[in-house]
């Protein structure tokens, strides 16, 4: 396993921060931009059409961008046909539709009931045009995909999602898994918990002594689980402390406070119906000259116990991701390298070295509810990557049976 070269799917006119698939229509939805700069760098959020090309080659086209003013969005989420977006230190909420033209006429592609995982920094409201600067600008995908396919986009709604007085900044955001809520982390190291779609506010408390790096809530909304700056791993039931994680009980070796939690997700367990794991990464809190590995902690989703824990690599991990089966775990570091592990025995399968060329800002798995629309071919899974140098691609993985030849043959 090593260096390879990996086609970009996309190549966007601006840094990209967040991608989701809508596990609905299976449109990818990805942002960023340039902020508030004055550098003509735009802020925008594209929405492109996935198509697989033979049985493993994938291509993107773009087939709307929407405009976001000075905010670039940095996180977003995405539920039922809502995209809640992270700029600056507000949470915007935009709705989105995808129709296709028949005779004249507008169809709905059901992305009414299409929610995505993430959160935006950007301003929703101007401009709904369909983007020739930024299907222009988009490097080898400048062709508008097919003129009768439609997005269309309305801000819904807008809240603080950050009262730093410095530089307020939301920094992940989440819809809970029944979507009835949305939960918010910045750097002022508070959790804030909103009723949706009314965005009642529900809890805020302080979370963290430091700002949040990320949170998950698990089904049934029974725990949160929150990850700060601070080496601090916290279950929350409601806005009360239920525990706090210690990933070093299976590590006693390692001294304290040398690392810190970077990312907590939970994941089913395949072929298990009520099972659940949480999985976290850590990562050293200072940089070496020799830099020691970074670690992935499976837990058990009930007791919340540690279970395994596996080292994951000397690069530090920037980003972390689950497949809805709970099988597969994807990780991305801030050198730009991209790798794939079984989440059953956090053994490595894929890894491609500086696979971008800068820090790997987000990763989402192809949905499995796109089944039917046999977007996988004959992949047992594909992933997305984006990064800051703007380009998006697409990772795969050859059905279980040819995976472990092509990860020992790599």
């Amino acid at each position: 396993m090593g260096k390879r070269r990996v086609p970009d799917l996309y190549r966007a006119p601006f840094p990209l921060y967040s991608i989701k698939v809508d596990p609905n229509t299976g449109l990818v939805i990805t942002a960023g931009g340039g902020g508030a700069s004055k550098t003509g760098i735009k802020n925008a959020v594209h929405f492109l059409d996935l198509q697989l090309v033979g049985e493993h080659q994938y291509s993107a086209s773009l087939l709307h961008s929407h405009d976001t003013d000075t905010r670039a969005t940095m996180n977003m989420a995405v539920g039922n046909g809502v995209i809640a977006a992270g700029q600056d230190g507000t949470c915007c909420l935009m709705k989105f539709k995808h129709c296709t033209q028949k005779g004249g006429k507008n169809v709905p592609k059901d992305a009414e009931n299409s929610v995505q995982q993430g959160s935006a920094r950007r301003r929703a409201g101007k401009g709904d045009r369909v983007g020739q600067d930024g299907a222009a600008a988009s490097g080898d995908m400048s062709d508008m995909k097919d003129e009768t396919a439609h997005i269309s986009v309305t801000s819904l709604a807008e809240v603080q999602s950050d009262l730093n007085p410095q530089d307020p900044l939301q920094k992940v955001v989440r819809f809970s898994p029944d979507l009835k809520l949305l939960l918010t982390g910045g750097t002022d190291g508070h959790i804030r918990v909103w009723e949706f779609p009314s965005l009642k506010k529900k809890f805020d408390f302080k979370a963290h002594e430091e700002e949040i790096e990320d949170l998950d809530m698990s089904p049934g909304n029974k725990y949160l689980v929150t990850v700060g700056r601070d080496f601090a791993c916290s279950v929350w039931s409601g806005n009360q402390l239920a525990m706090g994680l210690n990933w070093l009980e299976t590590m006693p070796q390692i001294a304290k406070k040398t690392y810190r939690y970077m990312a907590c997700r939970f994941g089913r367990v395949e072929d298990q119906k009520d099972a659940l794991r949480l999985y976290t990464v850590q990562i050293p809190h200072r940089r070496d000259r020799k830099p020691p590995p970074c670690y992935l902690t499976k837990w058990d989703g009930k007791s919340l116990l540690p279970m395994l824990t596996s080292p994951c690599g000397t690069e530090v991990i920037s980003t972390l991701a689950v497949s809805d089966s709970g099988t597969f775990l994807g990780l991305g570091t801030v050198t730009g390298s991209v790798s794939m592990y079984i989440a059953f025995s956090l053994q490595k399968l894929y890894y491609v070295q500086e696979s971008h060329g800068i820090v790997v800002t987000d990763l989402a798995f192809l949905p499995d509810s796109l089944k039917d629309k046999n977007i996988k071919g004959n992949n047992e899974t594909a992933m997305l990557s984006v990064a800051v140098d703007s380009r998006c691609q697409v990772h795969t993985l050859a059905n279980r049976s040819k995976s472990y030849i092509i990860a020992l043959g790599m």
